[in-house]
């Protein structure tokens, strides 16, 4: 028997029509998963999985964690409490699944990602563009899968599945808002994909942790992320890097390309740098990584901003916040910054 902890912060999934919409509602999931045939075995203890579901029969129990957020309302001390959950209940259980609304949950899966240390089990995101409820829906095959992967394979990642497929938590993107495959990662392949069989790709799992679990939170909420666009002055830029700032995400074109024609623009960045800031450069793109193939980009480099690879700006923005949240000095969080510490981006290879 493996037993699995469903940490349920909220979301579509579990939510109920209301004179406003839908929202969350306390106590409804749990009471009705158990009505479920796919997630309750009758002749089993409460929320216990039909044995022909998996190799090993999977139990698992449901934890609230309150207050139920429509994840649009997720915020820093939400990310720390789901981590403190998990934390708490770590030697208790095999994996652990976090039902969580579809709009920041990529946030979510980065901030856990970096704040678990040391992850040996697996802790798996999932949620739904339609809710429970719903006669027509996604939540039940997402969460379906979500627990079958959590309850069967020793994957020791935050990951985050969604519509067939599990995605390393820290690069994954929410790419659209109403299709039922809402979620891709541009620069690395699905972990695992979910079809007649489950088909893990062993090959880019990273390898378990040596060393104590923990929870090393993000304490540091003086991060920006700030999207370039044609016609960003200087003097608007100016005002958004000033104290009590401590870290900015740069989301670039391209390759990692910004005005080199502008040397106010490039004076504005690196007074900055030279405060203490730390800049970090990521592409808008879905798909790519961070150059210095053009002058415009190696202009940044110059102004003292780091280049942060093929990070998403989600990833890049959470080890920002994550890193200047620990014990180190900016130097070390520079040099932090373009290397893989939860597998969240590509190192570049040794020249041979």
């Amino acid at each position: 028997m493996r037993h699995i902890l469903l940490v349920y912060t909220g979301g579509t999934i579990g939510m109920q029509r209301t004179e406003r919409g839908y929202a969350p509602v306390g106590g409804f999931l749990a009471e009705h998963l158990a009505r479920l045939p796919s997630f309750h075995d009758p002749a089993q203890p409460l929320h216990t999985l039909p044995s022909a579901a998996s190799v090993e029969q999977i139990r698992y129990d449901v934890l609230e964690s309150p207050p139920l957020l429509d994840s649009s309302n997720m915020a820093r001390t939400d990310w720390i409490r789901i981590a403190r959950a998990i934390e708490d209940n770590y030697d208790t259980y095999d994996g652990f699944v976090v039902i969580h609304g579809t709009d920041t949950m990529a946030y979510t899966a980065a901030a856990l990602s970096f704040m678990l240390e040391n992850l040996g089990k697996p802790v798996v995101l999932t949620g739904s563009q339609i809710p429970l409820t719903q006669l027509r829906n996604d939540a039940v095959e997402n969460l379906l899968g979500a627990i079958l992967i959590a309850g069967q394979f020793d994957i020791p990642e935050v990951g985050l599945y969604f519509h067939e497929s599990l995605w390393r938590g820290n690069r994954v993107q929410k790419v659209d808002a109403s299709s039922l495959d809402a979620f891709h990662a541009g620069n690395l392949r699905p972990l695992a994909r979910v079809g007649v069989s489950i088909e893990v790709d062993w090959s880019i799992v990273r390898e378990a942790p040596h060393g104590p679990f923990g929870v090393r939170p993000i304490t540091e909420s003086n991060v920006v992320s700030i999207r370039l666009y044609p016609g960003l002055s200087a003097q608007m830029l100016d005002r958004i890097l000033q104290p009590p700032l401590e870290g900015v995400v740069l989301e670039t074109y391209g390759s990692g390309n910004a005005p080199d024609n502008n040397p106010d623009f490039l004076r504005v960045l690196r007074e900055a740098s030279d405060r203490g800031v730390v800049l970090v450069n990521c592409t808008q793109c879905h798909r790519g990584t961070v150059t210095s193939d053009y002058a415009a980009g190696n202009s940044l480099s110059e102004a003292g901003v780091i280049g942060g690879r093929d990070m998403t700006p989600e990833a890049a923005l959470i080890k920002l916040s994550w890193l200047l949240s620990q014990e180190l000095s900016r130097d070390e969080v520079k040099e932090l910054i373009p290397k893989s510490i939860r597998g969240e981006l590509t190192e570049a290879r040794s020249p041979r």
